[in-house]
């Protein structure tokens, strides 16, 4: 999960960096209400999953009894964050995020494959509200 959003922090960050240079009608299409609700968005997701990575992480160091529904918790938002991050760049980068040219692509594949490993979002979604018996 930590992992998750470290790559989910530097497509972000690389998305918004976009956002701030790419003019259009003279103006750069970050200063478009709906461009900056989209990131807003965004950066409100990542921000709750690294919380949870960093709860997790916590209750590591701690020996927590509670472990396991920490690091589902983390998993599932990490991996909801990275794979919308990822998504939403693919977008906001208008045509040339769907090349080959533009690291885009790989950030989406990326989230695809760190997804898939120990377990996907709808298992650690699952697996959280079972332990915290809801």
């Amino acid at each position: 999960a930590a992992e998750m959003i470290g790559s989910t922090t530097q497509a972000f960050e690389t998305t918004v960096e976009y956002l701030k240079t790419r003019v259009q009608f003279d103006q750069p299409i970050g200063a478009f209400q709906a461009l900056q609700h989209r990131a807003a968005e965004l950066l409100g997701e990542i921000e709750l999953a690294r919380s949870a990575v960093w709860a997790a992480l916590a209750a590591i160091d701690a020996g927590d009894a509670d472990v396991p529904r920490y690091t589902s918790l983390a998993k599932a938002l990490a991996g909801k964050a990275f794979r919308r991050t990822a998504q939403e760049m693919v977008q906001l980068h208008g045509g040339i995020g769907m090349t080959d040219e533009h690291d885009s692509g790989l950030y989406l594949k990326r989230a695809h494959v760190a997804d898939m490993t120990f377990g996907n979002v709808s298992f650690h979604r699952d697996r959280f509200a079972k332990l915290a018996g809801i």
